[in-house]
Order: C-alpha cells, then sequence, then structure tokens
C-alpha cells in the first residue's frame, strides 16, 4: 500500500473539490474518510475470522464480538472502489451509508447520505475515492493514522472557513495544554459545547500516554447544538474507539440541556465567544443562576461559566477558553458574578495566552479554570488564591503549513503546566536537605499567586497583567563605545548592501533596454 502523507492527501483532496464551498466539502471528504475506516477495520477483522474453521466471516455477530462495525457486500470499500468511474458512483456510496447505518445502531442519523446530489461533480468524486484508495487507514496499528488524517483535515476545513470553523474545531496546542493542566485521568468528562469532539479525543491521549487505558477510566459527555457538527463528533469519536454520550441529538445547551443532572470531575470547553443571541430573556429564572447571580441577555460568557460550574462535581476542575474581556468586563451583572465566583474561592488559575492561535478569530484569548474544592486528591489548601499566569509573550511556533496561525510550542505547554502544578500539590514553603525554609517563587512578569485581598484591592480584575508584573529587562554588560563601534559598522555594512543592489538593479535595467532596442 502507498505512502501517503496527510499533507500531500489534502493538497490533491483540494485540487477536486472545483468550486463547492469549503463547508460543504467538509461533509464530503469526512464522510468518505469515516466509511474508509469502516471497511477497512471490517476487512482486517474479516480476514482473522475467515482463519478460524469454526467461525463464520460473514456472520454479522463474530464483528460485534470484535467491537467492528458490521458492513454488508454493498457497502464494502471494494463495491465503491470498483463503481469510482461509474457516473452512479453518489448513489453506491449513498447506497452504503444507509446500509451501515440500518446495520449499526450507534451510527443512525450520523453519516452523510447526499453524495448523489446534482451539484457534486462525479468525476471528482470518484477521483476522490481512488485517492482514498491509496490509503489504508482501517486497522488497530493505523488507527492513528486515520485519526491523524481525519483531524487535519478537521484543522484545514477551519481555517478555510474562517470565523465559522471555530464552531467544531479548537486548535490542538490549546486542548493539550487544557489537558494537561486538568490531567483527567478518571471518572466524568464533559464538553457542554463539544464540536468534532477534539477535547474528547485528547483525554484519551492523557490517559494512554501513561499507560492508562480509556475504557472503563473516563466516562465522555458533550453536547453540541449545531447538527452537522455534532454527526462530525460521532464520527471522530466511532474511529478512535470512544464511547460517549452526546445527548439523543444535537441541541442547545442552555435551552435544552442534555444531561441535566450531571455533575462532572472535569469540564472543558471551548464555548462560542461575546454570544449576543443566546436567548438569555427566557431563561431569568433559571436555577444555574441562582446562587451568584444572572448572566447578561447580550453575552453569553458568563452563562458559560455558570453553566459549567453548575454541572461540576464537588471535587471536579473545569478548564475553559473564553475571550480576555470576561476577566475585567464592567457590566453590573459580569462584575457581580465574577465577585462573587470569586469571594467563594471558586476560581482557581487565570492565564492569557499568545496571540495568533486562532486561525478563526483575532480576538485575545485566555484560560479560566476552575475548582469546587481547592483542596482535592491530596492538593494543599489554596484556598483565598489564585495562581495567574500571563503567557502572552512565551514561546510559540507556526502552525503547520500556516503563514499567520501560530501554535504553543512543547515548552511554553511544559512551563504553564508545571507552573500550575506546583501551585495546586506543593506547599508554599518546603524544607531543604539543610533544615532551612524555601517559599515558592513567583516569577516576576509570567506567574503570580495573588491573595483574595489583593484581588479585592484590584476591584475584582483577574487579568494577570495587572498581577505579574512586567518582565525583568535584561541588564546591558557590553561597554557603551564598544556597542557605538558595532552599531556603527552595522549600518555601514547596510548602506554598503544598499548601494550594490542598486547597482545590480541599474545593470538589469540596462540589459533589458538592450534586447529592447536589439528586437
Amino acid at each position: 500500500m502507498a505512502e501517503l502523507r496527510k499533507e500531500d492527501l489534502w493538497v490533491m483532496a483540494d485540487k477536486l473539490r472545483n468550486n463547492m464551498d469549503s463547508a460543504e466539502y467538509k461533509h464530503v471528504c469526512l464522510g468518505l474518510i469515516f466509511l474508509k475506516y469502516i471497511s477497512d477495520s471490517f476487512e482486517r477483522a474479516y480476514q482473522e475470522i475467515s482463519q478460524d474453521e469454526y467461525a463464520d466471516p460473514e456472520d454479522r455477530d463474530e464483528y460485534l464480538a470484535k467491537n467492528v462495525f458490521w458492513v454488508p457486500q454493498e457497502a464494502r470499500w471494494e463495491t465503491i472502489k470498483n463503481s469510482a468511474k461509474d457516473p452512479t458512483i453518489g448513489q453506491v456510496i449513498d447506497n452504503a451509508m444507509y446500509v451501515i447505518e440500518k446495520e449499526n445502531s450507534s451510527l443512525r442519523g450520523v453519516l452523510p447520505k447526499d453524495f448523489a446530489r446534482a451539484s457534486l461533480d462525479k468525476r471528482s468524486l470518484g477521483e476522490l475515492v481512488d485517492l482514498l484508495s491509496e490509503l489504508e487507514i482501517g486497522n488497530d496499528k493505523n488507527k492513528d493514522t486515520l485519526g491523524s488524517v481525519y483531524e487535519y483535515f478537521l484543522g484545514k476545513f477551519a481555517r478555510a472557513e474562517g470565523k465559522l470553523g471555530g464552531e467544531f474545531y479548537t486548535p490542538r496546542s490549546v486542548v493539550e495544554l487544557i489537558v494537561a493542566m486538568i490531567e483527567p485521568h478518571d471518572g466524568r468528562v464533559y464538553d457542554p459545547c463539544c464540536g468534532s469532539g477534539g477535547m474528547f479525543v485528547q483525554s484519551e491521549r492523557f490517559v494512554e500516554d501513561r499507560e492508562g487505558r480509556i475504557d472503563g477510566q473516563l466516562a465522555i459527555y458533550g453536547q453540541e447544538s449545531n447538527y452537522n457538527t455534532w454527526k462530525l463528533c460521532k464520527m471522530n469519536l466511532a474511529i478512535r474507539g470512544i464511547e460517549a454520550n452526546l445527548g439523543q441529538q444535537n441541541a442547545d445547551s442552555f435551552h435544552n440541556d442534555q444531561h441535566k443532572s450531571l455533575k462532572a470531575d472535569y469540564i472543558m470547553a471551548n464555548p462560542p465567544f461575546n454570544i449576543s443571541d443566546w436567548g438569555g430573556e427566557r431563561l431569568i429564572d433559571d436555577p444555574r443562576w441562582s446562587k451568584y447571580g444572572i448572566p447578561p441577555t447580550g453575552n453569553a460568557n458568563y452563562a458559560w461559566i455558570l453553566h459549567m460550574l453548575y454541572h461540576l462535581a464537588p471535587s471536579g476542575t473545569a478548564g475553559f477558553v473564553l475571550a480576555n474581556g470576561s476577566l475585567s468586563s464592567s457590566t453590573i451583572s459580569e462584575y457581580n458574578i465574577r465577585k462573587n465566583l470569586i469571594e467563594d474561592d471558586k476560581i482557581d488559575c487565570i492565564v492569557t495566552l499568545p496571540g495568533g492561535l486562532f486561525s478563526t478569530t483575532s480576538i485575545p484569548v485566555c484560560l479560566w479554570f476552575m475548582a469546587r474544592n481547592k483542596l482535592k486528591n491530596g492538593h494543599r489548601d489554596r484556598h483565598g488564591e489564585i495562581l495567574f499566569i500571563d503567557a502572552r509573550n512565551m514561546e510559540t511556533e507556526p502552525y503547520e503549513d500556516s503563514r499567520t496561525q501560530r501554535q504553543l510550542t512543547a515548552k511554553t505547554i511544559d512551563e504553564i503546566t508545571s507552573a500550575y502544578h506546583s501551585f495546586r500539590n506543593h506547599e508554599k514553603k518546603a524544607t531543604k536537605a539543610d533544615g532551612t525554609e524555601i517559599e515558592y517563587a513567583d516569577k516576576q512578569g509570567f506567574w503570580k499567586i495573588a491573595t483574595l485581598e489583593e484581588i479585592r484591592e484590584k476591584d475584582y480584575n483577574l487579568t494577570p497583567s495587572s498581577y505579574v508584573g512586567i518582565i525583568p529587562l535584561k541588564k546591558d554588560t557590553e561597554p557603551f563605545y564598544d556597542k557605538i563601534d558595532r552599531l556603527t559598522s552595522k549600518l555601514l555594512q547596510i548602506y554598503q548592501d544598499i548601494e550594490s543592489l542598486d547597482r545590480e538593479i541599474k545593470f538589469q535595467l540596462e540589459r533589458i533596454d538592450e534586447r529592447r532596442m536589439g528586437e
């Protein structure tokens, strides 16, 4: 089977979409990738079962026992591949999706089934089928290959769709940071606006990277309002082998909470920023606002905060993305809610992030971390304290092949995570081997542990830069006259380079004139 990098696959697939809108083509690509995964997984199981003389490779129950989706003959990839050049390829794929859903109840209503529509060019569709046929993606050894391709395509489509792409995709490095800080390892994980499921996928990786097993350790709960995104999430999790309760249907978490009685041990989310038409005027008496205040009807940011706190278990931890404006908003309702949350000691840590991490928005963003009980599982008592981390100037690197988007480096993720874990796990004072005591130190310009009294003095402003101070300037040890000589020499070199470039431009222009005269 040919080696095909996901970057090459994207370039080749993108050429086939012609004038199709990115949002529409997304479902064509991801639906076919999922179909290929199901078929490859089935084929591998088929070969294994065929080697058992007492087993029937056409017995549906054999595949249920292996936790593999049953794929009828007319839906297998070989059948689809053989029809790639036929004008009926759209109907063949639609039929495959229908019969797979019919035979596998967990997928009903999830798979895209509009490949036969007239607006979809069948030649390009067939070429995409041929392209995916070069990639073997459906066995246990290569499960991460498919997951990697699916996630890569999600990111590319999110960037292509701009602001709307933020509805289904959170940059991977931001998800990695939240998961690393919260450390979900056992219990219930909840995302009330789960998009395509990135928080859940990264939670699985966290457990597996620490030699744990996702089965039986994490119970996944999610909700998503957009129907198509809800389906993307179901497929994404199915590819990863992650069982999840995403509710009976796509639904709005504010107005049709699918998990009303849930108390989650870990909540991770990237809610849509600054939504003004969230319908708050219909929820004035909602029990979620009963303790800390009613969020404003013109901005959903604080409604998300209170919704997540409402669903947090007594010893639970929440980490989520919000716009920086949430840290210091002065509207009466938001100010009062923020004050009440601080006084009730529910906010654990605030992190402001570097710019350019989101291709879908230029709004500066931050991370909120909340805890029902700040003394949890042996962690030190940190009542009356909040850790502020100003990561705006920390190291980032280019995001894949993007010219503008950035991502957090592994070093930055580790530094932020270490600061939070030290704050959460260590006593403020420690005893050295020689018996002397040392204090856990703040790092000027980067992080600081602020007391409730300090936060009150700043009128409940949660902006980290108000607490951490400025980064100390490095002491300049270069002698003054040596610096003058160095800079003068550098300036002269720049002048020489400019003169050389001017001569080259003049020479090339003269050659052009000579050719023109000779014609």
